[in-house]
């Protein structure tokens, strides 16, 4: 059977997916640890069979998969060899087949949900989490419902809407939203795997499982990753969890949480020392995707980053959007703003502390560049122009590189030898 049990106040409550919160605590459960011994099958190809025994499936359905996971670990050779950073990788989740991290959620999701009979599925989303549901629901040949903001972005709709599923722009408010969609779908059997689902957190436990695998069965001294909601931060954390107690590592990594300046509930209560945040009123950020007012898992990651000694950070949205140009200019990965914070966090924190250069840090680069293609706009960009008879005369003139500046909420398009600051 499968057990919940709360962070808090410890106590267990089988399986419910439309009740994955504690009655008394009111705060996200998420399964109880596996008793007996649990195997990494590295003869596996398939993650979530590689995995299995991590996971709270029985069996594993390859037709279900859209050939997610095993995205690459890839050395920052520029990047971390600047001075004051320590050895550096990304892994580099937007070669999922939808394009982000979200897919490893999805995916343990869907096969549970096929498992337990249901034919509905939905989630509450604007972003990544909706196409990623909608794209693994159609795959399974499940009626997938997306509920979205009303003020949800044409792009975005079609992102989702391409895998056919029912799209829903519900007008009120979009935190009550995650909630209602839980007492909804209990009354109409659609199993909303939201973002803090706890079987879709056990999915973003994979990940962590790869960055060990990766860097040759050891755990990285940092692992940067972006926070929002909380369940994807969650997850890494109880993939080493799940490693230390299986006796696979000896110590934990330090766990960095990033989040944008103009969104930080959680580095805000960090700070300040509190084990709950506050809401906030107000939020302002280019890395719109992690900008989360309320996170419904965020006092669940200031005990578990507390209880491990981790870190939480923001950085301002131009350090975000410089770091978004260095990935992709100096080693050729292009990621969203959200990913890119967490490069900017390890800038930040390598001011406020030395790290010594033969530790290892590793930044979870959680999106492709490519669904947020509005925040190209605040980037400049040089543009040369040249005669065709001159072409050869203009080419030998050298080459002068991007420059790494941004300039927010404005489009620089720099043409010539004009303005090429």
């Amino acid at each position: 059977m499968d057990i919940l049990e709360c962070m808090f106040c410890k106590k267990r409550y089988p399986l419910d997916v439309f009740s994955p919160f504690c009655p008394e605590c009111r705060e996200p459960m998420f399964f109880a640890r596996a008793r007996g011994q649990r195997q990494i099958k590295t003869d596996e190809k398939h993650p979530l069979e590689r995995y299995l025994d991590f996971l709270p499936l029985e069996r594993v359905d390859t037709n279900l998969s859209l050939g997610e996971g095993n995205t690459p670990l890839v050395k920052l050779n520029k990047v971390g060899g600047l001075d004051g950073l320590p050895l550096t990788y990304a892994k580099f989740e937007a070669q999922n087949p939808t394009l982000s991290f979200k897919d490893r959620g999805t995916s343990v999701a869907v096969q549970k949900a096929v498992s337990l009979g249901f034919s509905r599925i939905g989630t509450v989303s604007t972003g990544n989490m909706a196409a990623s549901t909608a794209a693994y629901g159609a795959r399974a040949s499940l009626e997938t419902t997306v509920l979205l903001k009303e003020e949800t972005s044409l792009p975005s709709l079609l992102a989702a809407g391409i895998f056919g599923p029912r799209l829903v722009r519900v007008k009120g408010d979009y935190g009550r939203l995650f909630y209602q969609s839980l007492e909804i779908g209990k009354k109409l059997g659609i199993y909303f795997m939201n973002s803090i689902d706890p079987v879709r957190v056990e999915g973003y436990k994979i990940t962590g499982f790869e960055i060990f695998q990766g860097l040759g069965r050891r755990a990285p001294d940092y692992v940067f990753v972006p926070l929002s909601s909380g369940g994807h931060l969650i997850g890494l954390m109880r993939s080493f969890e799940d490693l230390l107690e299986e006796g696979f590592l000896h110590r934990f990594p330090t766990i960095v949480g990033v989040q944008a300046e103009g969104c930080a509930p959680l580095a805000r209560a960090f700070a300040a020392g509190h084990s709950r945040y506050t809401r906030l009123d107000r939020t302002q950020t280019i890395a719109h995707a992690i900008s989360n007012p309320a996170p419904p898992g965020g006092n669940v990651v200031l005990k578990m980053v507390r209880e491990h000694d981790g870190l939480i950070l923001s950085v301002p949205d131009d350090e975000i959007l410089a770091a978004q140009r260095m990935l992709a200019s100096k080693e050729g990965l292009f990621c969203q703003p959200e990913s890119a914070v967490t490069l900017a966090g390890l800038i930040q924190l390598s001011k406020d502390k030395k790290l010594p250069q033969e530790e290892t840090a590793v930044l979870v680069l959680t999106g492709s560049g490519l669904k947020a293609p509005k925040a190209l706009e605040a980037h400049s960009l040089r543009v040369e122009e040249a005669e065709l008879a001159g072409l050869e005369k203009k080419l030998e003139s050298g080459f002068i590189p991007w420059i790494s500046c941004v300039k927010i909420k404005k489009t620089s398009i720099q043409q010539g030898g004009q303005n090429e600051r």
